[in-house]
């Protein structure tokens, strides 16, 4: 099933091979900047089956666009996967420990990045 992928990532080496990774089986659409994912994902055409968005981005955290989401597109914030490098500030720490979204470290392996994505288009094609 293919679905339609948004990574949000500043490090333009990580957003490529995520794109790289994902573009077989899936329509995928990068942006380096969060403000610009936030301007896309709360139009009307902005509809994504998984939303994969760096934690730690320096103009706008992946928190603080899930906060922005939240209140604007819930359904979209709920799409949302952080990609973390594993290294937390508190306020990350606690943030993760409160929401619910799936996480995917870096590095990440490509086979079961490629699995993960396929399941959960199928969780949000199916739900």
């Amino acid at each position: 099933m293919r679905g339609r992928v948004l990574v949000v990532d500043d490090d333009p080496l990580v957003s490529s091979a995520l794109r790289r990774t994902l573009a077989r089986e899936h329509d995928v659409e990068v942006v380096v900047s969060s403000r610009k994912a936030l301007d896309m994902l709360i139009a009307p055409e902005g509809i994504y089956d998984v939303i994969l968005c760096d934690l730690m981005m320096p103009e706008m955290t992946g928190m603080e666009l899930h906060a922005q989401l939240a209140a604007a597109a819930p359904e979209q914030a709920r799409r949302m996967v952080f990609v973390t490098g594993g290294a937390y500030t508190p306020a990350a720490q606690s943030f993760l420990e409160r929401v619910s979204n799936p996480r995917l470290e870096k590095p990440f392996e490509p086979d079961k990045l490629r699995e993960r994505v396929r399941e959960w288009v199928a969780l949000v094609r199916t739900a």
